[in-house]
């Protein structure tokens, strides 16, 4: 199989001519099949026929987290009898939500991977090294497996974590791709230096990273990047994707935005009045998933707010491509009436060499405004040293500074809880 699409080379007329008819199959077969899309198209008066482009979208109310929450089940297109995997989202939002997959959504997911590694100039020559966990019913894990299997490439599954034992891997293996979080790759080369690891003398060529942007909005590596990059002479690859929509954006490897799967999904960026936004705006990532047997989505709002790119890529494709998310909505905070979102948060910590492990927790202050609370492990001295500038630099980028608690990496993993993303934030504001 061609693994990539010429759909991805194709004019904006082809893409959209495309879209449009896989749209209306889809309306018609969650119209038949989905008691969440019955009721609401009936409740909205919608008459799924009279929608018969991509343009025609706007007709359709959104999906929001919170139906996917409320009515999980109403969802499902298919016999319960029929599902060949069952995934649920992380919670990081709220509590997990189950998404359920049919064998032809399965094949779908592993179509969509070996394409976007395909994207990241991969192919059947690579070995890639698993560096994430492939159990707790996590969709990312099987989806990388069977698209790494599809693409005809080797891999090892080595799971999260363990630096030595990933650093065992390399050594004895030579995987030429690593696929992780590159918060973790960081550590990766922590322990690399440690042990005298010579980085550039390994077999790793590209790294995949997962679960955590390594861009600003304007493309440019944001601190995670520059510290892979200031150590070890390797290609990385953004991703942006979600259990919901069951595709990912990828870059191709002049790192300018996630280039859209237009066979597999269409994309909106919404403003909060559910329009569409300006080109070069930032909206709210809105999904319609196609090709989805058991639970396909129409119109539903991933709480992620990022840009579109239009203009046709270097590499070629004229699929738009999606910039790194700048923030999600529901974690949204005003702290003393400045706007803030976690990331920009993340990226300050992220430039402290000394702060080993941390986690924001969103609170609400006793006259029932949003405060930030740090928490963040470092060697004592160093810690108590880092505050002062630290706070300076908060002052200095925010104009308002966080609350800041030094703990012990235990406390920090109680905080945390169990999971299997990493936990960088957690919202425990009340009345939300």
């Amino acid at each position: 199989m061609n693994y990539t699409p010429s759909i991805e080379f194709s004019s904006v007329s082809e893409i959209e001519k495309l879209q449009s008819e896989k749209l209306v199959s889809l309306l018609k077969y969650t119209s038949e099949k989905s008691p969440f899309y019955k009721k609401l198209f009936r409740q909205s008066n919608i008459d799924v026929t009279s929608i018969k482009t991509i343009h025609d979208l706007i007709k359709i109310p959104v999906t929001t987290k919170n139906d996917l929450q409320l009515f999980n089940w109403d969802f499902l297109c298919i016999d319960k009898k029929e599902i060949a995997e069952f995934t649920s989202t992380s919670g990081t939002l709220g509590k997990p939500v189950t998404i359920a997959l049919s064998a032809n959504d399965l094949e779908r997911l592993a179509y969509n991977e070996a394409i976007s590694f395909t994207c990241a100039d991969g192919s059947a020559k690579d070995l890639y090294q698993l560096m994430l966990t492939l159990d707790r019913q996590f969709m990312a894990g099987i989806a990388y497996y069977e698209g790494i299997r599809r693409l005809g490439a080797g891999l090892v599954r080595v799971g999260p974590g363990l630096p030595a034992m990933q650093w065992e891997t390399i050594q004895r293996l030579n995987p030429t791709v690593l696929v992780g979080v590159p918060s973790f790759v960081v550590k990766l080369i922590e322990y690399g230096n440690e042990i005298k690891i010579d980085f550039n003398s390994t077999s790793v060529e590209k790294i995949i990273c997962i679960g955590e942007s390594i861009r600003y909005a304007d493309f440019r590596p944001n601190v995670l990047a520059q510290r892979i990059a200031s150590s070890w002479d390797v290609q990385l690859y953004s991703t942006y994707a979600s259990t919901e929509m069951q595709t990912a954006f990828t870059e191709c490897h002049y790192s300018q935005g996630g280039h859209l799967h237009p066979e597999l999904l269409i994309i909106e960026l919404l403003d909060d009045n559910n329009d569409p936004v300006k080109d070069g705006e930032q909206g709210e990532v809105t999904i319609t998933t196609l090709g989805v047997e058991a639970m396909p989505l129409v119109r539903y709002k991933t709480g992620d707010v990022a840009v579109a790119h239009r203009a046709v890529c270097a590499c070629g494709r004229t699929t738009l491509r999606l910039g790194p998310v700048t923030g999600r909505k529901q974690q949204m905070l005003k702290l003393k009436g400045t706007t803030v979102y976690p990331p920009i948060i993340f990226d300050i910590l992220n430039q402290q060499p000394a702060i080993q492990d941390y986690v924001i927790e969103a609170l609400t202050g006793e006259l029932g405004t949003d405060e930030i609370k740090i928490h963040l492990s470092a060697g004592m001295q160093d810690g108590k040293d880092l505050l002062p500038g630290l706070e300076a630099t908060f002052q200095s980028r925010l104009r308002v500074t966080p609350i800041i608690e030094l703990v012990n990496p235990v406390k920090l993993e109680k905080l945390r809880g169990e999971g299997r993303k990493v936990q960088r934030f957690i919202d425990s504001r009340v009345n939300l």
